[in-house]
C-alpha cells in the first residue's frame, strides 16, 4: 500500500474534490454550449458549403480554411484580445463567454464538414420524390435530408464531441477554471504531479466513456428494432 501512496496518493487528491467537482462543472457547461451552438452553426456551413452561390460560398469556406490552418491556441487569443476591439460590449464578458464564443468558432467547421458529408450521403432519390411531392427546400432540409445526415454522420460527430471536451483544457490559458484548472492547481499547491495529471486523465476518459454509451443509446433509438435484434 505505501508504494501506491508513494506512487499516487489518493488522500490529497480526496482534498481536492470539491475543486475537481467545480472544473468538472465548468468543463461540461463550455463543453455542452459549445457543441449545441457548433452543431447549429455547423448546420449553415454545411448548406453554405453545399451552394451554388459563390457569394455565399467563397467566405465560408476561406474561413473553414482558416479555422483548420491555425492552431485552437492561437485562435482562443484572438477571441480573447481581438473581441473586445471589434465588440465593445464584449468588454463585460466574462472568460467563461470568451472561451465558449472560441470553441464554437473552432468546432463549428468541423461539424460543418461532418454534416455536408452526411447530406451528400442522402439518397438523390429520396430527395426528387420530395420534390415530387411538393416540398419545399427547407421542408426537405427539416424533414427528409438534415434527419438522416444527422443518424448518418453520428460516429464522427460523437468524434468531434470527445475532440470538443478535451479542448476546453486549453481554457485554462485565459484563467478559466475548468477541470485541467483543478490539476495544476493540485500540482502548484502540493507538487504532486501523479495525483493531478491522472486524476485528470481519468477525469477525461470516464467523460469519453459517458459519451460512447450516450451514442450507443442514440444509435440504437435511430436504427429501430432491427438493430436491437443484431445487437
Amino acid at each position: 500500500m505505501n508504494w501506491l501512496l508513494d506512487f499516487y496518493n489518493y488522500r490529497i487528491v480526496a482534498q481536492y474534490l470539491d475543486r475537481f467537482a467545480a472544473g468538472l462543472g465548468n468543463t461540461l457547461t463550455a463543453a455542452g454550449i459549445s457543441l449545441v451552438l457548433s452543431i447549429i452553426f455547423g448546420t449553415f456551413i454545411a448548406v453554405a458549403l453545399l451552394s451554388d452561390r459563390q457569394a455565399l460560398y467563397r467566405p465560408i469556406a476561406a474561413y473553414v480554411a482558416f479555422i483548420r490552418a491555425t492552431p485552437l491556441l492561437v485562435q482562443i487569443y484572438l477571441v480573447y484580445y481581438g473581441l473586445p476591439a471589434l465588440l465593445p460590449i464584449a468588454k463585460s464578458w466574462s472568460d467563461m463567454y470568451f472561451g465558449i464564443a472560441a470553441l464554437v468558432l473552432n468546432s463549428a467547421p468541423y461539424m460543418g464538414e461532418i454534416i455536408r458529408a452526411g447530406i451528400e450521403s442522402v439518397p438523390r432519390g429520396q430527395i426528387e420524390g420530395a420534390k415530387a411531392v411538393g416540398m419545399t427546400f427547407n421542408e426537405r432540409l427539416r424533414h427528409i435530408v438534415l434527419p438522416q445526415a444527422f443518424a448518418n454522420t453520428l460516429p464522427p460527430l460523437i468524434g468531434q464531441t470527445a475532440v470538443l471536451i478535451k479542448d476546453t483544457s486549453l481554457l485554462s490559458i485565459i484563467t478559466v477554471f475548468e477541470f485541467t484548472s483543478a490539476g495544476i492547481l493540485l500540482n502548484s499547491e502540493r507538487v504532486r504531479p501523479n495525483e493531478s495529471f491522472i486524476t485528470i486523465a481519468l477525469g477525461y476518459l470516464a467523460i469519453y466513456v459517458v459519451i460512447l454509451l450516450l451514442a450507443r443509446m442514440v444509435k440504437q433509438r435511430l436504427a429501430g428494432p432491427a438493430w436491437n435484434a443484431q445487437g
